[in-house]
């Protein structure tokens, strides 16, 4: 007897558990949505804006604000955000009052490509369409660009992470080959890279170099810089 009163109260005591929990389930999924609140990741200024993200996060609603949690699928508003084309990735999380959080890392433009249309190429050595809101701060790229994508992208890698390089560099053309050329901000001659080897120890040379003779105030009397030879500049001079 006291076995069976023993398995009663086991099934009863899972049958109130299993009870409370679709009930705690069922209430949870009828929660209505608030937010969402969106931050972007990086340090770029918003490419697109909250507004645009929002309406990407909604789809088919006016406002996530009203939204029953059961209608939400995170994992499809993470796609529809990825698919854009200033997005690199997305997070989308749902807390458990029901509050929606929004987390956007950018694409990041280190060159604009010259022609029709003008275009970035990003980080990532991906082209990337300009921003209708924000104008990146970036090298001017003009020549063949798109035919030598992954050496362009490894110098402006680097330009791009060196204080000096970044606020001075401000045009880099593509010549042939592939061989590359730099304008820079307060030098009005031109600088010739050349290929994208050896970067590290020509960009040393130039910052060198370009210190120097600044220094010298001899700067504006080169008509080019080459740091094509070697682990040498050799500078010509006006005439």
């Amino acid at each position: 007897m006291k076995r069976y009163q023993h398995v009663i109260l086991v099934v009863t005591a899972i049958l109130l558990i299993g009870g409370l929990f679709g009930f705690t389930q069922k209430r949870n999924s009828a929660r209505y949505l608030t937010g969402p609140t969106i931050e972007f990741m990086d340090e770029n200024e918003p490419f697109i804006t909250r507004s645009a993200v929002n309406k990407l996060l909604i789809q088919n609603y006016d406002s996530l604000t009203g939204i029953t949690k059961e209608k939400v699928v995170l994992k499809e508003m993470e796609s529809r955000l990825s698919e854009h084309p200033m997005i690199r990735g997305a997070q989308v999380f749902m807390d458990v009052e029901g509050g929606v959080g929004v987390q956007i890392t950018q694409r990041n433009p280190i060159g604009r490509i010259a022609g029709s249309p003008q275009v970035y190429l990003d980080a990532d050595g991906a082209i990337m369409p300009l921003s209708p809101v924000y104008a990146a701060r970036v090298p001017l790229i003009t020549g063949p660009a798109k035919e030598h994508l992954e050496q362009l992208t490894a110098v402006l890698l680097d330009i791009e992470n060196d204080p000096f390089l970044k606020s001075s560099v401000v045009g880099v053309e593509v010549a042939k080959k592939g061989h590359i050329k730099l304008r820079l901000r307060e030098y009005d001659g031109i600088v010739y890279f050349g290929k994208a080897s050896e970067r590290a120890q020509k960009f040393q040379n130039l910052k060198a170099f370009y210190k120097k003779a600044k220094e010298k105030k001899v700067l504006h009397g080169y008509r080019d810089i080459h740091l094509e030879f070697g682990n040498q500049v050799v500078a010509t001079k006006k005439e």
